[in-house]
């Protein structure tokens, strides 16, 4: 009887199918489950639904028979929405654990691809901690890399603003791996995901983003500099973008992060403020001297102070433009 089952298809009532309680799936488009309504109503439903056939002894006699769904969740969704009162579906043997019916409606998802990737993770989770699945056992089930599973599975460390954001199709998969870049770093991470948000950063971009903070903390680590990290914070505060100080033996430059043209005339906007933006740029620099503590007399022979531009030696007019505007560029 069970071979029979599984190799015909039977016409059954839809208020008789209840849904797979183990289906991954979590978000469901309105939008595409109105299409897929709309052509189920012309051309009816091309592929038959999966299901399991249960009885239930009734209280008055005789038996109850329901069927419970393994897979065609949006089918029968769609179904609903058409008005059907009758679904094609293929009949599994009721013998199907659970783990049977969650590893079916995974395979059946992946293999048209409606699932999400929070969705797929949180599936992926289901197998490991329920069923005991190793990653290279989900792997070869699904036909993909042990590296897949694994990469997947990392999605549910992000914090759950991101992974609503991900399911949502706000931020794509790739924009992912930047973020788990800086998973011990919940600062940079929570404005990495911001820029991706509202300055739609490209993955190539978030990903050079992340790679220089990384750098950046090893820099800041290899050298404490309390006084330009400060400075740093305060210019990003003050232009809306990312700012990085670059110190070197002789001079330096800041590098100020834009993400287009719009984002540019702003940047130019701010620093165009007052009437002359190098007198803003020449402010900042002083600051920077003051911190660094080149600008205190006693730093500065008086003999050097006292001489008029034009006396100074070659080595002295070189050490006077160290900290000039145009060693600073954007």
């Amino acid at each position: 009887m069970s071979q029979f089952y599984g190799d015909s298809i039977f016409w059954i009532d839809i208020d008789k199918i209840s849904p797979n309680p183990y289906q991954p799936r979590r978000e469901f488009d309105e939008a595409r489950l109105k299409d897929l309504a709309d052509s189920i109503r012309q051309y009816g439903v091309l592929q038959p639904l999966i299901v399991t056939r249960q009885e239930h002894e009734k209280s008055e006699g005789g038996l109850q028979v329901e069927y419970e769904l393994i897979a065609g969740e949006r089918r029968l969704r769609a179904s609903k929405m058409a008005g059907l009162s009758q679904v094609p579906a293929l009949i599994r043997a009721s013998a199907d654990d659970a783990r049977t019916k969650l590893e079916l409606a995974i395979i059946e998802n992946l293999q048209r691809e409606d699932l999400n990737a929070i969705d797929r993770a949180r599936a992926f989770e289901r197998l490991v901690t329920e069923f005991k699945f190793k990653h290279a056992e989900i792997a070869q089930k699904i036909g993909k890399s042990r590296e897949y599973v694994s990469n997947t599975l990392r999605l549910l460390s992000l914090p759950e603003e991101f992974q609503r954001a991900l399911a949502e199709g706000k931020i794509s998969e790739g924009h992912t791996r930047p973020l788990l870049m800086l998973v011990d770093h919940p600062e940079e991470q929570g404005t990495l995901y911001k820029e991706i948000l509202f300055k739609r950063l490209t993955v190539r971009e978030a990903e050079a983003i992340a790679r220089r903070i990384a750098t950046d903390r090893v820099r800041k680590k290899e050298v404490i500099d309390t006084e330009m990290i400060e400075l740093e914070q305060k210019l990003t505060e003050s232009l809306g973008t990312r700012v990085k100080i670059e110190r070197k033996e002789q001079g330096g430059k800041i590098v100020i992060d834009f993400f287009s043209k719009d984002d540019l005339r702003t940047i130019l906007d701010l620093i165009g403020s007052t009437k002359n933006p190098t007198n803003l740029m020449e402010k900042f620099i002083a600051t920077t001297r003051d911190a660094l503590g080149i600008n205190k007399k006693e730093d500065i022979p008086q003999t050097l102070e006292d001489k008029p531009l034009a006396e100074k030696s070659d080595e002295e007019n070189k050490s006077d433009d160290l900290y000039s505007v145009k060693d600073f560029s954007i």
